[in-house]
């Protein structure tokens, strides 16, 4: 993990990406949820936190309605995030990068240069050992994103326990 400092001027120990396709389901879900938890482990300061899609298409929209009113239900507002492509940057200022589904890892690994492919991981994967997607939601009903909300919670607060772990270690 690297130190260095968010655009708000914060100083953080580590840096934390959610990747799907549009961002406007999956990863601003995965990014609220994340936050929340971080927030309740008192780790804000110590994680910067962001979301992006693979692809351009909802470009500073908000996030999907059923996104927002399922994350809403649990007390999470994530109304006012806006959707952005993720850029070749990206791959330098994120520590950890994380792909919903196998498609966007191999399109971040495609895109990413060689000496980053070690900050790219499947969500799931990384957080609890199954190598299962994160399924888009997008084109079902309201329970997809119910589903969607309780994976990403779940990987969540595991990746929330382990970081907190690591950063409360004392360095040296």
């Amino acid at each position: 993990m690297t130190s260095s400092v968010s655009g708000d001027g914060e100083k953080t120990v580590t840096s934390v990406l959610f990747v799907c396709m549009g961002n406007i389901c999956r990863s601003p879900l995965a990014e609220g949820i994340f936050r929340e938890g971080l927030a309740q482990a008192r780790l804000s300061e110590l994680v910067a936190v962001d979301s992006a899609g693979t692809g351009n298409w909802h470009q500073g929209d908000a996030p999907d309605p059923r996104s927002v009113e399922t994350a809403a239900r649990y007390g999470i507002d994530i109304s006012g995030q806006r959707a952005r492509q993720l850029t070749p940057e990206d791959f330098d200022r994120f520590d950890l990068i994380f792909a919903m589904d196998r498609s966007n890892e191999a399109t971040m690994r495609a895109r990413a240069p060689s000496s980053r492919h070690d900050r790219i991981f499947l969500f799931l994967e990384h957080t609890l050992g199954s190598r299962a997607d994160i399924p888009d939601p997008y084109y079902g009903g309201g329970d997809g994103f119910e589903d969607v909300y309780q994976l990403l919670r779940e990987g969540c607060s595991e990746l929330v326990s382990r970081l907190g772990r690591e950063l409360r270690q004392p360095s040296g």
